[in-house]
């Protein structure tokens, strides 16, 4: 299994081709406990329909899609929602950065933010912005990457067992 990596940009009309691997991708991720906005365990139904969202938003101009894909196999993926007010044109907010947990430790979640980032400079997007659970890996993965930590909001997100837990706030001016 030594087929390189590729990372592509998913349009509107592709994403429903790979919606599956992205929401199994999803299941994964998120049933195996990492926090990206989900409490577990969550369905094949519930991963499908937010794919599904995510395609409208993209039909809609406001987001970008990028996939790392080995062979015929979904295996990382990132957001870019972009600002849409008129005094925000300049700055988007990374999302959901997921990597299959068998090609982690692999330079892959690098890969795609470096891959981001250089689509928010194409569409002039001069300041980026993210956040992550306080205490996870991804909070050093991100100041690794050049990202400024603003802040915390403590009892932001719910995990399944009913525990709240603090984010970061996280920013990078390109």
């Amino acid at each position: 299994m030594n087929e390189p990596v590729v990372i592509e940009a998913v349009t509107v009309e592709s994403l429903p081709g790979i919606r599956d691997y992205l929401a199994e991708l999803l299941r994964e991720t998120v049933n195996s406990g990492d926090t990206v906005g989900f409490l577990p365990p969550i369905s094949a139904e519930e991963a499908a329909a937010y794919w599904n969202g995510v395609r409208q938003v993209l039909g809609g101009g406001g987001r970008r899609l990028l996939i790392a894909r080995r062979a015929d196999r979904v295996v990382g993926t990132v957001q870019l929602d972009l600002a849409q007010q008129t005094n925000g044109h300049h700055r988007a907010e990374v999302m959901k950065l997921l990597v299959d947990r068998g090609a982690r430790r692999l330079g892959l979640g690098r890969r795609l933010m470096e891959a981001v980032e250089g689509v928010a400079r194409n569409e002039r997007r001069t300041l980026l912005v993210l956040d992550t659970r306080q205490g996870e890996p991804s909070e050093g993965f991100y100041a690794a990457l050049g990202y400024e930590r603003v802040g915390v909001i403590p009892n932001f997100a719910e995990s399944a067992d009913g525990t709240l837990h603090t984010t970061v706030l996280f920013y990078k001016e390109l």
